[in-house]
């Protein structure tokens, strides 16, 4: 399956969303996972959140053997 990004089309009259074709249910989880980044970020008071985030991209992606 290949992830498609919000379209900033949203659609909740269905368990698929109109706009990224996503379901509500990985439009929710996905919510969660950003919460939890941002409330680390926050907890941490990092000054550069993005060296942050895309030091647990590279990670995300090493793990995934896609880098």
């Amino acid at each position: 399956m290949k992830f498609t990004p919000c379209q900033d089309l949203c659609t909740k009259d269905s368990d698929i969303c109109q706009g990224c074709g996503r379901t509500m249910s990985e439009i929710a989880e996905t919510k969660k996972i950003v919460k939890s980044a941002v409330d680390f970020i926050q907890q941490q008071a990092y000054e550069n959140p993005e060296d942050f985030v895309a030091a647990i991209s590279k990670s995300i992606l090493k793990k995934v053997n896609l880098s």
